[in-house]
């Protein structure tokens, strides 16, 4: 169990660190020069780095959560950044993972239960609700800033951009105002109560059906990336390196 040192700063889990250190280890494997160990360090820097950042993105939620007047989260264990707090089996982690491998459609995929009573406003609402994405946005520009700034193999280059895109990917996902995904909660607060109420009616399938739509309607799904190379551009991405890493990464196909 992690411990509270002082104030409202927590430790780390030691499943987070694991994570930390098998995402070191796939960046580790990506600056060596045989192809297999590349593409391996690769695939493991990106699903790492992806479940280090669906920590970052539902602490993000938590931490604003408990800033903002619902103290329960601490109790559930959502300070700690351990994974196991924010995931279930099957929606969690099985379905994010099969859309990664599929197409590159990142969608951090755990939850954390917020007790909105306990918020002080509709404005913290708003905030719990998009520091989720604001994290992965952050997270992005950050890697596409080591990429920009520091000499590095062409392995870990590639693998560090892809996952600065897959950032950004889960970011717009997120603020979609679709019911059931971050972008929505961010607006509920102000929305009126039947519109709330039909919203909580297509919440638990309205992400699927917008998953589905990105799949089987190609020019839904050009628009979407579109917009995702514009906003990675923005941040100071490297959209041919981003491309060669998502390569690497589906190695498959």
């Amino acid at each position: 169990m992690t411990r509270r040192t002082h104030g409202s700063i927590f430790l780390p889990s030691p499943i987070f660190l694991g994570l930390l250190a098998v995402t070191a280890a796939g960046g580790l494997l990506a600056t060596l020069d045989a192809s297999w160990a590349i593409t391996t360090g690769i695939v493991l820097l990106v699903l790492g780095g992806w479940a280090v950042s669906l920590c970052l993105h539902e602490f993000g939620h938590a931490y604003v959560a408990y800033r903002g007047g619902d103290r329960s989260v601490r109790a559930k264990g959502y300070l700690t950044l351990d994974i196991r707090r924010y995931t279930d089996p099957a929606l969690s982690l099985v379905l994010p993972l099969i859309l990664l491998l599929a197409g590159g459609l990142a969608l951090p995929g755990g939850a954390v239960w917020i007790n909105h009573h306990a918020l002080r406003s509709r404005a913290v609402q708003t905030a719990v609700s998009l520091a989720g994405p604001l994290s992965n946005l952050l997270l992005g520009a950050l890697l596409a800033l080591v990429v920009a700034t520091v000499a590095m193999p062409l392995g870990l280059l590639v693998g560090l951009s892809y996952l600065a895109l897959v950032q950004v990917l889960a970011f717009l996902l997120n603020i979609l105002p679709v019911p059931g995904l971050d972008g929505f909660g961010a607006i509920e607060p102000y929305l009126s109560y039947d519109a709330r109420r039909l919203a909580n009616t297509v919440r638990p399938w309205a992400p699927l059906a917008l998953f589905a739509l990105l799949i089987a309607v190609p020019p839904l799904a050009r628009l979407f990336f579109d917009a995702a190379y514009e906003v990675f551009d923005a941040i100071g991405g490297e959209p041919l390196a981003a491309e060669i890493g998502a390569d690497e990464f589906m190695f498959w196909r």
